[in-house]
């Protein structure tokens, strides 16, 4: 379909070189489109899905979009309310989604919607949407605080009307097919961390340096460098509990757990390393003219998107067997 024919472990290493971009909208934006709408069209899909809609996604004809989040069903993908009902050899969608990275300007959505009356878990199916049928309305774009050069929507379906054979796999299976592909969304995001942060890093190193406060570099207090050494130390911990996910999961094992500690860590060491360093580089660090302002924006998504903090914990605490009145 257009595509190398490499194993997952070279995504990552795309993700990982895409944070030399110094911000982190276009690495988001680049990951929707490789690794978060379409892992389930290409491992489920039909031939002829395929053939439409990943082929010129692949090629870049066709820009991808994932509708999962709500208003009210974010994290909590069971709690979704947007309804895709069969008439005939099509379905009717109604409803919406919010928080749509690449919303406004997509030719498609990897749309989940529930298909029937059954248990939340059991009940959803992934359709492709095309995004120019009749009955889309692209309310407004959102403004947000960081991620600025990615667009993020707001969507509104009303009696939009697609052929059943849109139908990723099977009717029903749609949850599962997600939760697969939240972990390679979740990898990607991590990936995407490790360089801005040791950006961010070494940067500081060298404007402490130079800065002089109280006649000494900033640097040169005790309290900072040992901060930017515990920093460094932890990046690099991320760096090897992501590499030990991916190694896991191009062998075909489920690395729910790691995927989910790592993005947990990796939320987390964005904001302690962006405030942090920030902190150090003082006045200037509130300014938009430097690289840690941005990425203190920017990166604050990691621990919300793609399932919370929260979200993560919940997931480790299961695999670990620990949930309360277990």
């Amino acid at each position: 379909y257009g595509g190398m024919g490499l194993d997952f472990s070279y995504n990552i290493a795309v993700a990982e070189e895409l944070g030399n971009i110094h911000c982190g909208g276009i690495p988001m934006a680049i990951g929707v489109q490789a690794g978060m709408a379409t892992p389930a069209l290409t491992r489920f899909g039909s031939h002829e899905l395929k053939k439409q809609f990943l082929v010129p996604t692949i090629a870049g004809d066709f820009v991808a979009c994932l509708g999962i989040s709500e208003a009210e069903a974010g994290s909590d993908v069971a709690n979704i309310k947007t309804t895709a009902v069969r008439k005939g050899d099509e379905y009717v969608i109604n409803g919406g989604k919010m928080w749509i990275t690449s919303g406004s300007q997509a030719d498609w959505m990897c749309l989940l919607a529930n298909t029937s009356e059954g248990p939340p878990h059991r009940n959803k199916s992934l359709i492709c949407l095309p995004m120019n049928l009749p009955g889309i309305h692209v309310a407004k774009k959102i403004d947000k605080l960081g991620m600025r050069s990615s667009d993020t929507a707001q969507i509104f379906f009303e009696d939009v009307r697609v052929p059943c054979t849109n139908l990723i796999g099977e009717e029903g299976k749609g949850f599962t097919y997600q939760m697969l592909q939240f972990q390679e969304e979740r990898l990607w995001g991590v990936a995407t961390t490790l360089t801005p942060l040791e950006t961010v890093i070494q940067e500081t190193i060298e404007y402490t340096r130079q800065r002089k406060v109280f006649g000494q570099p900033v640097l040169h207090n005790q309290t900072v460098h040992f901060r930017l050494a515990e920093l460094a130390t932890e990046v690099e911990l991320l760096r090897s509990l992501l590499r030990r996910a991916v190694a896991l999961y191009v062998e075909g094992n489920d690395v729910t757990k790691f995927a989910s500690m790592a993005k947990l860590k990796a939320g987390r060491l964005t904001r302690e390393v962006t405030d942090s360093c920030l902190q150090f580089w003082g006045g200037m660090g509130f300014t938009s003219e430097v690289l840690v302002s941005r990425f203190y924006r920017d990166l604050r998504l990691v621990s919300i998107g793609g399932g919370t903090d929260e979200t993560m914990l919940s997931i480790i605490c299961k695999y670990m067997e620990i949930l309360p009145g277990k």
